[in-house]
């Protein structure tokens, strides 16, 4: 097992490593990381529709979720969240201001189109359809309590949310056993379904399922795309927030000399 030290410098060199990828090879991990997040949420969301018990449910969920993380770590892919921690990189100046961005920008473009194509096929899969129609009606609700969620909630559950993301990224690189990193990872990720923070990519998948279930399932919603939009951009803004604050803590701690 890694030391914190050896894990900071681990990770410092897989953040130069990411800021190097070709942008197709980037585009395309990016891609198969938010199908990854969806898969999650779809299979958490499913184990949670028929218990009545609400904070089960809520524990149900939170238990299967971190599949998603685990998923995206073990079969390697690009993960934006994740990828917050390359502000060490950045700090320890191995990788400019603008491969950061260009590997945020695109990765959290690829992240999107694998949330929206897991919750396409989900729904017109009738995947949906799943317990009498309750996943759909399940995947609008969940849809419509975040989006409605006021910008100063959602950005502090952003910000906790990351900061539980990038510790399980972190915790996970001190195994170099595959068990070791799902253990590791598991239950910052449960913590953080558990307590309803909000994660921009997982929200890249639950909003348009929500959408595509209204319009199929003939659901009624609040839904709107400016609430949509406006939810995401304060939930990602919390993450990199969150995500930053934890990554610059370990460099402080670990690579300053």
């Amino acid at each position: 097992m890694l030391t914190p030290p050896e894990i900071a410098r681990s990770l410092l060199a897989a953040g130069e490593s990411k800021a190097r990828l070709p942008f197709g090879k980037m585009l395309l991990l990016a891609i198969l990381a938010g199908a990854y997040i969806a898969l999650a949420g779809v299979g958490a969301t499913a184990a949670a529709v028929t218990v009545e018990s609400g904070s089960l449910a809520k524990l149900l969920s939170a238990c299967v979720f971190p599949a998603g993380l685990s998923m995206v770590i073990l079969a390697g892919s690009e993960l934006f969240t994740g990828n917050c921690l390359m502000v060490m990189a950045l700090l320890e100046r191995r990788i400019t201001p603008v491969q950061l961005l260009r590997n945020w920008l695109t990765v959290y473009l690829g992240n999107a189109v694998g949330g929206a194509a897991v919750a396409a096929l989900a729904v017109y899969s009738h995947t949906a359809s799943l317990f009498g129609d309750g996943l759909a009606r399940s995947m609008v609700s969940i849809a419509e309590s975040k989006a409605a969620l006021g910008a100063g909630d959602a950005f502090l559950r952003g910000v906790l949310c990351n900061f539980l993301v990038c510790l399980a990224v972190w915790m996970a690189a001190a195994s170099k056993r595959a068990e070791g990193k799902v253990i590791a990872l598991f239950f910052p990720i449960l913590l953080f379904v558990l307590c309803g923070y909000e994660h921009c990519i997982a929200n890249l998948y639950y909003l348009p399922a929500g959408a595509f279930a209204a319009v199929e399932y003939g659901v009624e919603t609040t839904l709107t795309l400016a609430g949509c939009l406006k939810s995401l951009a304060v939930v990602t803004l919390g993450n990199l927030v969150g995500g930053a604050a934890l990554g610059v803590g370990y460099r402080f701690a670990y690579l300053k000399e």
